[in-house]
């Protein structure tokens, strides 16, 4: 098999046009289209309905174009959608593909698998259940991409279900209490569980440790590829994995770095220069082309410091923290990559460092153009 990795601007979530240009042009075959991951003009939180709109605008395109029913098409194709591009950040979306390819690889090349869990109910969210099935979505994913070790998995996204107070209320009444009644935390437990989940799958934390009782609470267990998002526009757990397989054919890479806090950018750098990038506070334009995708997760640090400074993410009423954080993470992480269209995730509970977060990039070869 062979990835393919195609970044597209979106105008707005309604505006698909470059794809369906792409796909009438046969750059992309919609056939092969196996995942859809990209950044919403939204907040972020729950009430932000963009994320389903790009869904469903790409999932109404994806199915004329293949003669599958829309409902059909999101049952196949992971749609994961982030909002909030505060400060300098662009929406986008990246479209990944998988076709056949019979010339043999001299090395391991990107690729991709994915999975879904069973739909999820509010009481489900934050608790064992969540982590059980995330775990072994994680390892039907991998399955599928045939990566075969751990240590070749460089991100993992996955997108879980948020719920409205009247679908929390609804499930206190019959009885069966969620881990919080309040809609935004609950997001909260959901990305903390997930992460919990693909930490076990891929080694990073002991089968015995990623249990319930552990979430939101002991933030010495992290993945340091997994990156996770909540929406109230999916009920099921949707897993990307994506890595190197010998399998697989192609250009393309990826590797990952972790952040020790919102300022870190020495492993960023080390990265870079794994990837064959050359040295220097900025990467130059010419070789910013190599970059396909670039996947950043970032929380503000809990404590309320930064280096020892005091920040005021955590204290603001007006604006919730993750906005903060991605607007100001986004910005030096673009600074370094001279690309504004990346994808910037915050709520990071159990994904990378707790108050630093992780970098994940695909990239063409060196020596390639």
């Amino acid at each position: 098999m062979q990835a393919g990795v195609h970044r597209f601007s979106l105008p707005d979530p309604g505006d698909v046009s470059a794809l369906a240009t792409a796909i009438v042009e046969g750059i992309i075959d919609p056939e092969a289209i196996i995942a859809v991951i990209g950044k919403t003009h939204g907040n972020g939180l729950v009430n932000d309905y963009t994320r389903g709109y790009l869904s469903q605008s790409l999932s109404l395109l994806i199915g004329q174009a293949t003669g599958q029913p829309p409902e059909t098409v999101c049952k196949r194709v992971p749609f994961i959608f982030s909002g909030g591009v505060e400060g300098v950040l662009s929406p986008h979306y990246t479209v990944f593909t998988a076709s056949p390819d019979t010339v043999p690889s001299a090395h391991k090349a990107l690729a991709i698998g994915v999975a879904f869990t069973p739909d999820l109910r509010p009481e489900e969210v934050g608790r064992q259940r969540q982590i059980d099935l995330t775990a072994e979505a994680v390892a039907e994913a991998m399955r599928k991409a045939s990566i075969d070790a751990a240590d070749d998995v460089h991100f993992v996204q996955v997108k879980g279900p948020a719920f409205a107070q009247a679908d929390i209320a609804s499930s206190v009444a019959d009885g069966h209490p969620p881990a919080t009644d309040n809609p935004g935390k609950l997001m909260g437990y959901g990305r903390a569980a997930s992460a919990l989940g693909v930490g076990r799958a891929l080694g990073h934390i002991a089968e015995e440790r990623s249990v319930a009782e552990a979430v939101l609470k002991d933030f010495s267990l992290f993945s340091p590829v997994a990156s996770i998002s909540a929406g109230v526009e999916v009920r099921c757990n949707e897993v990307v994995v994506i890595g190197l397989s010998q399998k697989w054919s192609g250009n393309l890479t990826i590797a990952h770095a972790l952040m020790a806090d919102a300022l870190d950018l020495s492993g960023i750098h080390a990265m870079l220069a794994e990837l064959g990038f050359d040295r220097g506070a900025q990467i130059s334009a010419a070789e910013s082309r190599r970059i396909k995708a670039a996947f950043v997760k970032c929380e503000a640090s809990r404590d309320g410091l930064v280096r020892g400074k005091a920040h005021t993410m955590l204290n603001d009423g007006d604006m919730d923290q993750q906005r903060h954080i991605r607007g100001a993470v986004g910005a030096i992480i673009a600074s370094v990559l001279g690309d504004t269209a990346l994808f910037v995730s915050g709520g990071a509970e159990h994904q990378g460092p707790d108050g630093g977060g992780l970098v994940s990039l695909i990239v063409e070869r060196a020596g390639r153009s």
